[in-house]
């Protein structure tokens, strides 16, 4: 038999051409028309684009991202197992506020604070005197949610006793993360910052305690400094406020700031007492994004019994078919990140935290040991588990160059100390490589003379200040004269 092939017309081909743009069945996108035209930017645009062309522009443009994983100024988690990945995707559609529709859901948020709650020695003695939590979108929401439950329970505490409640204050350390300076100013609270020194880059708990009056709602404490990992002397404080708080008849509490320490302190160093075995810990955040090993989504607010989260601040609604309590500054949010959450808890159990986060502390704690060895570095951050595995160091004599020079070589955070952040995935082998890096960077910034500084500097400030505008929120008003003129920043009004 013989098969014949008909030579098809230029115009036929033509149109068949159009049509598999149109209908997007062209897989080979940069020989299609759309490769020579710009990516709609500040206007919805007025026809359609096929999928497989609008997914591939939106890839090119984010592959000039950088790398997750290389990204060693973070916390976040940027590595999880296949399997937490599929069950993420496998649930991206389920709003986890809808209880009534996704039954099992909630049950496994409830499954996750209570395995938190028991890990943070919450008192589970009697009903009455039982904890209780929520999960956030991040630490901010979480910090936000405990600032204004203790601010509401100081309040209806002064109204009782007929005392004014127009002048809240809380002390939190200077060290403290930009979600409590938000929450000090949204809640309309005076914050009270205890001064870092060089020799102390974290709360003095005396000092912090002396600061205290009859109007402080609390004191916050953290539990893994945001620039050096170090774990704030939480028991201390506690026994100092609870002196204070005896002598003066007052109920000041501490809220614990573990947003970065939570998932490591009780596997690497649980002989430190931090959580609600001390008293005075009214509540406790912990992040499931950082070292609780999921990406970013999802935190943990929790609070020692019904008496720290007033009930007027508890919302109870039956939009979706049930009643429902709810403590949230948002109402809908995915319900992945915290089933992924549960994935990991049981995946791992204590013996699989013990093991990554111990040898995470290892890995810090070599870095750390060769960046001294090298004899031009003094290392910041707390050693032998005593803070969450990082490493801030700064340089130990001046140069033509400073920390923020050796930041721009290596494309790690600017500040006036360098941290590196080891994270699941931050391996000894990566470690070296960076170990390689950092002594190539001052072997060349050590070539540097002034005019070599003065330069570099400069074209740093403008790429800085290049990406400022870039990523600044401004509307773009149409121009008359050129519909399509293109703007070098994302419009947003």
């Amino acid at each position: 038999m013989v098969f014949l092939s008909r030579a098809v017309a230029d115009e036929s081909e033509s149109e068949t051409k159009n049509q598999q743009e149109t209908q997007g069945g062209e897989t080979t996108i940069y020989r299609t028309r759309w490769a020579t035209r710009d990516i709609p930017r500040y206007k919805l645009p007025n026809e359609k684009m096929p999928s497989n062309v609008v997914y591939r522009m939106i890839k090119d443009e984010t592959a000039l991202d950088g790398t997750p994983a290389l990204n060693l100024a973070s916390f976040v988690t940027t590595y999880m197992e296949d399997e937490a990945e599929q069950l993420m995707k496998e649930n991206l559609s389920k709003n986890f506020i809808e209880f009534e529709q996704y039954p099992q859901t909630a049950e496994i948020s409830n499954r996750c604070v209570n395995i938190i709650a028991r890990l943070f020695n919450a008192p589970l003695e009697a009903p009455e005197s039982e904890a209780l939590g929520c999960s956030t979108i991040g630490s901010s929401e979480a910090i936000i949610l405990c600032v204004l439950a203790m601010k509401r329970r100081w309040q209806l505490g002064r109204k009782e006793k007929g005392l004014p409640t127009d002048k809240p204050n809380m002390i939190i350390g200077a060290n403290c993360h930009v979600a409590f300076k938000k929450a000090m100013r949204y809640l309309e609270v005076e914050a009270r910052a205890v001064p870092c020194t060089e020799e102390k880059l974290c709360m003095n708990p005396v000092k912090a305690v002396e600061m205290a009056d009859e109007n402080t709602i609390g004191i916050c404490a953290i539990l893994g400094s945001t620039y050096t990992g170090e774990y704030e002397d939480i028991e201390a404080l506690d026994k100092l406020l609870q002196e204070k708080n005896e002598k003066n008849g007052w109920d000041i509490g501490i809220h614990v700031d573990a947003a970065s320490g939570g998932f490591v302190a009780p596997f690497v160093t649980p002989d430190i007492v931090w959580d609600f075995r001390l008293e005075r810990v009214h509540s406790i955040n912990v992040s499931g994004h950082k070292y609780g090993l999921i990406y970013p989504g999802v935190d943990w607010a929790l609070w020692r019994g019904k008496q720290f989260l007033p009930d007027v601040l508890i919302f109870n609604v039956n939009y979706l078919g049930s009643e429902q309590a709810t403590f949230t500054l948002n109402f809908s949010k995915n319900a992945s990140n915290i089933i992924a959450q549960y994935y990991v808890l049981i995946r791992l159990g204590r013996v699989g935290f013990t093991d990554i986060m111990t040898n995470l502390v290892s890995t810090s704690e070599y870095l750390a040991n060769k960046l001294e060895e090298t004899g031009r570095i003094t290392i910041l951050s707390a050693r032998n588990g005593r803070g969450v595995p990082l490493v801030a160091f700064h340089l130990k004599e001046e140069k033509i160059y400073d920390e923020f020079d050796v930041s721009a070589k290596l494309h790690m955070e600017h500040l006036k100390l360098l941290r590196v952040v080891v994270r699941e995935g931050f391996s000894h082998n990566r470690c070296e490589i960076l170990l390689r890096d950092i002594q190539a960077t001052l072997a060349s910034l050590d070539q540097w003379d002034e005019k070599a500084a003065e330069y570099h500097r400069k074209f740093s400030s403008a790429t800085a200040k290049h990406k400022q505008q870039r990523h600044h929120a401004n509307y773009h008003p149409k121009d008359a004269n050129d519909s399509n003129k293109n703007h070098n920043a994302p419009g947003a009004f």
